[in-house]
């Protein structure tokens, strides 16, 4: 079952009006929003809405309505909930979450993409003959024991 477009407009609404620059992004069958390079909120497969808040909250958060834990191994993980569709369908209801959610994410640092490997190899290969017998040079020096 695809996740809901309904409710991802829902999420992409309320995170705008937040003031939230948000990206969505095709994630485990779903959509997740990112925030800083940080998964916030999404929609599973199954239609549940996902959230990530502070772990310090999990036991809190877990007795609000339609949470339950975020478990696909066996083993929970912290700081992530599933929430319900029924409890998220009003308004109040679902920025209550993303608040709850943003709160947290807002206050990490923001993720720096690390370069693609083909990126790296690329820099290697078009390297100078002198640029790598310098690289070289530095890092004997630097082995040297003194």
């Amino acid at each position: 079952m695809p996740h809901d477009p309904l409710l991802e407009k829902h999420l992409a609404d309320v995170l705008l009006a937040e003031g939230v620059l948000a990206e969505p992004k095709k994630m485990f069958g779903g959509v997740a929003f990112m925030v800083k390079g940080h998964m916030s909120v999404g929609i599973t497969n199954k239609g549940a809405l996902m959230v990530r808040f502070d772990p310090q909250r999990q036991v809190e958060l877990e007795t609000w309505p339609g949470a339950r834990p975020m478990d696909f191994t066996g083993k929970p993980m912290k700081g992530f909930l599933f929430v319900d569709a029924d409890a998220v369908s009003t308004k109040p209801a679902l920025t209550q979450w993303i608040r709850t959610s943003l709160d947290f994410v807002t206050s990490l640092p923001p993720k720096v993409k690390a370069a693609s490997s083909k990126t790296a190899v690329k820099k290697k290969v078009t390297m100078k003959k002198s640029e790598a017998k310098k690289a070289v040079v530095k890092s004997k020096a630097g082995t040297r024991k003194r």
